[in-house]
């Protein structure tokens, strides 16, 4: 049974993750879609160098294309991997602004969901289990 992965979705209801993808041409697109495929086939059990672990629970999907970089940021709550990040890494190490992008989503996701009631839009994104 797949792992479910879902995009962060900010108070707007926009989906930046899925945003950026969806702007990427038509192989780099293929080459991530690829990539959450086998999170959620995988699960945790994904290794290296399909992902790893960048600050604390923070982790990163690595899809490249030629010598284009791209990163998925992500986390897991309990059974769900939510993607809170994408972008091109241009080489080296991520960047420091692109892993507090990650954490202030995830703290807000946190917050939103915690929150009695809740208010829509939900925290996770278009394929969220319930949404």
């Amino acid at each position: 049974m797949p792992w479910p992965v879902v995009y962060y979705r900010k108070s707007d209801g926009t989906e930046p993750a899925d945003e950026f993808i969806r702007t990427q041409p038509p192989a780099a697109q293929a080459a991530i879609d690829n990539y959450i495929e086998r999170l959620a086939l995988f699960g945790p059990a994904l290794g290296y160098p399909s992902t790893s672990q960048v600050d604390g629970e923070l982790r990163e999907l690595r899809p490249d294309l030629g010598n284009t970089h791209y990163r998925l940021l992500y986390r897991r709550t309990d059974n769900v991997f939510v993607i809170l990040h994408a972008f091109i890494k241009p080489g080296g190490k991520i960047a420091r602004a692109e892993i507090e992008i990650a954490h202030r989503r995830w703290e807000d996701l946190k917050a939103r969901m915690g929150a009695v009631p809740r208010h829509p839009p939900r925290a996770l994104g278009h394929e969220a289990p319930g949404s």
